[in-house]
């Protein structure tokens, strides 16, 4: 591990004293990182890197920008930018040939899909469909609000997860056109407010992490067969305590093993850590604590699975924490760095390629 180097991308809004995104060197062995560069993009509130570990897409004001990775030293280098035809941006996410560029819209509900030529430039927009609203229940209007997009572990499907209209539908990506194709609908329960999905590390189960209802939806998964199959297995509950309502489930991550899933929550600030059964695909909950700032808006965790990173939003700061496991005990570590708005980090290792490595989150 000591020999190998690694370096976190982290992304801000740039309307305070933040650039675009930050580049840090990982000390991996003693749990904390160290600025070495910031590269302007507008907002750069979510970021992916491709399947072949050459570039990182960053969502920008202008709609995605492409900047080369330098495998060397994972230093960041600007090729291009394209519009989206459409709102901003918020969410990332690559297919495994490096032809397809997949793009959430927060808030025109839209799911776009971007030609990526191979030389890395960002070509021209190949589809956009716009998710339709179902109506009002609870003085809350359910307006479509695309929060992730996912391709399935295999490949064969797009999961487009709809926090607004408590759907994840399904698409299928024409290989060559790049046109989308809605093949089934996840239909998860009003009010609870998909917002991100993540896949185990065999492919066979589904996490999605539920922003209103403060829940992990647990999904046995099987993409084998021409329509994807999703069974709901557990709900758990990702609050530190379950009687404060004022809360809000934000980031959700899997351990580099599998072993481990790691999610926060907005308005009690907190973060829950769950052990994954490898056989069954259910979790066991760690530990559920604070996190001493304000909206952890994105966590991650390093890649020996010791260290716990948080980015709290709303308090302008990334902390790091100790894990104890056995435990169950999160330790404050080092001095928290300053940054305005930070709102997502991608871990990655230098002159790897992004499939073992790719971490990202919602914006």
């Amino acid at each position: 591990m000591d020999k190998e180097k690694y370096v976190a991308y982290v992304g801000t809004y740039t309307h305070g004293s933040s650039v675009g995104v930050h580049v840090y060197d990982l000390d991996v062995e003693n749990g904390y990182m160290t600025e070495r560069d910031v590269v302007p993009v507008n907002n750069a509130s979510h970021l992916t890197k491709s399947d072949n570990g050459k570039y990182l897409y960053s969502i920008a004001d202008e709609g995605v920008e492409v900047l080369k990775i330098d495998p060397e030293t994972g230093d960041l280098t600007p090729i291009n930018k394209v519009g989206i035809d459409g709102m901003r941006g918020c969410f990332l996410s690559t297919d495994h040939r490096g032809k397809f560029l997949f793009v959430a819209g927060y808030h025109d509900g839209k799911v776009t899909v971007v030609h990526t030529h191979r030389d890395g430039r960002l070509g021209s927009v190949m589809d956009g469909i716009f998710h339709k609203g179902l109506f009002s229940v609870a003085e809350r209007n359910f307006r479509p609000h695309i929060s992730c997009v996912m391709p399935t572990p295999e490949q064969k499907f797009l999961c487009v997860v709809d926090c607004g209209i408590d759907h994840i539908n399904i698409y299928k990506v024409n290989p060559t056109s790049g046109k989308l194709k809605l093949l089934d609908v996840v239909r998860c329960e009003l009010e609870s407010g998909p917002r991100l999905i993540r896949f185990s590390k065999d492919g066979r189960f589904a996490y999605v992490n539920c922003e209103l209802s403060n829940e992990i939806l647990v999904y046995a998964y099987d993409g084998s067969g021409k329509l994807p199959k999703f069974e709901l297995l557990q709900k758990v509950d990702s609050r530190m305590d379950k009687k404060e309502l004022r809360c809000a489930c934000s980031g959700l991550r899997i351990s580099p093993s599998g072993k481990y899933l790691y999610t926060s929550s907005a308005g009690d600030n907190s973060v829950s850590i769950f052990a994954i059964d490898q056989e069954k695909g259910t979790l066991s909950k760690i530990l559920s604590l604070p996190i001493s700032g304000k909206y952890p808006k994105d966590i991650d965790v390093f890649p020996d699975e010791k260290t716990l990173v948080t980015l709290n939003h709303e308090s302008n700061e990334i902390r790091f924490f100790r894990i104890d496991y056995e435990r169950g005990l999160l330790v404050m570590k080092g001095r928290p760095i300053k940054i305005d708005t930070p709102n997502c980090i991608l871990i990655s290792r230098v002159g790897e390629p992004a499939e073992e490595t790719q971490q990202t989150v919602n914006g």
